[in-house]
């Protein structure tokens, strides 16, 4: 899955019901599942939707469907539609968060956060997704609906120049190397309990976004039990009301 693009389709002002703000709607990337929502991007949405605490509905959306979205607004998900807003893109969609509902707990702790949180933003797509991607590439294959399998089995061939079994064939080599990568994180997290400090913001959804993907989708195991990522992971599934737990990881 690539990166989404940075864009919005906006209107003045949210619309508002009475004195709360409307049910916002999620376009979430789903499977044959449609309780088994996987998209790493959709996840850092769903995230700062539940931190901002805004009611929302995760509307199921699976490959083939996307570009049907709000008209075709854009060829990828999330897409949030928050009244006669519709926001793409999930860093997108957290500034508009931030912007529209300042009273509600902040996503960012100011401007530093934002550069902050961009910067992590390309150490994930960079670092974690390319290896992550590739472990689960066959697994994410098979929880598909079959005429998604096929477009996601030739899309994705086309990409990496070979089979999807092929692709997957190199990750236990890749694992070492893949765990060595998350040394920072892991080292900043022995001194304090999210990225965000104390308490996590929009940079701790951009990781966690990441490894709910592979959660959800595979049963590789990637992180050692006792790494502190893996501590972060689980303080991460119980936020919010549990909200990424109650999609069981993958069996």
């Amino acid at each position: 899955m690539r990166r989404q693009r940075e864009s919005e389709q906006v209107n003045p002002l949210p619309c508002l019901e009475g004195d709360r703000p409307m049910t916002v709607l999620l376009y979430d990337l789903v499977g044959a599942d449609p309780e088994r929502p996987f998209s790493p991007h959709c996840w850092k949405a769903k995230m700062a939707l539940a931190h901002k605490g805004l009611d929302f509905r995760a509307v199921p959306t699976r490959f083939l469907e996307v570009p049907a979205v709000e008209g075709g607004v854009s060829k990828t998900v999330p897409v949030i539609r928050d009244g006669e807003r519709v926001v793409v893109d999930s860093f997108a969609i957290a500034l508009y968060l931030e912007e529209a509902y300042p009273e509600r707990p902040t996503l960012f702790g100011g401007e530093g956060g934002k550069a902050m949180a961009r910067f992590v933003e390309r150490w994930s797509q960079l670092t974690l997704h390319p290896y992550k991607g590739e472990a689960a590439l066959v697994e994410i294959h098979d929880r598909l609906g079959s005429a998604d399998r096929e477009y996601f089995r030739r899309s994705r061939e086309l990409r990496y120049g070979r089979t999807l079994e092929e692709v997957r064939a190199g990750r236990d080599t890749g694992l070492a190397a893949y765990r060595k990568s998350l040394d920072p994180l892991r080292s900043m997290l022995t001194n304090q309990p999210f990225i965000g400090g104390r308490s996590p913001l929009f940079a701790d959804y951009i990781v966690f976004g990441a490894f709910q993907w592979a959660r959800v989708t595979s049963t590789y195991r990637l992180l050692a039990d006792d790494n502190p990522v893996a501590a972060w992971l689980e303080r991460c599934l119980d936020l919010h009301g549990g909200l990424a737990r109650k999609v069981a990881a993958a069996a």
